[in-house]
Parts: C-alpha cells; structure tokens; sequence
C-alpha cells in the first residue's frame, strides 16, 4: 500500500485531461466507470500521480478494444 498522499501533489480533472490529451469530460467518464482511482476533496475529484500512472500501465497492458458501432 502506498504512503500517504500530500494534497499538493494531487491532480485536477484537467490536468489529467491534458495529460491524457482528453477532455474533461473523458476523465469524468474514466472516473464514474472506476477505470481512473480517484478521491473526492469537498465536491473536487483529485488523482494522484500514482493512480494516473497506474491507469497508464493498465490501458498499455490492455488488449486494444473494438470500435463501438
């Protein structure tokens, strides 16, 4: 289990989102599915480095997914 987190050093939805080269609205998607671990700070949604990080390593060991018709 990872140390605690320092509140500086979580990320806004869009940072993620330019990280990512999302938008915001993909990021909240990824987090209502579960797919992006996030927490919630009063009504924000954050991510940590490591979380984003994570996300990265488990979309690049995922199979390509089929194009939605």
């Amino acid at each position: 289990m990872a140390g605690p987190v320092r509140i500086g050093s979580l990320l806004t939805v869009k940072q993620v989102a330019a990280r990512l080269g999302v938008s915001a609205a993909t990021v909240y998607g990824l987090c209502e599915r579960r797919e992006l671990h996030h927490v919630r700070v009063a009504n924000a949604i954050r991510v940590s480095p490591d979380a984003l990080e994570a996300f990265l390593r488990t979309m690049a060991a995922a199979p390509p997914k089929r194009p939605r018709r």
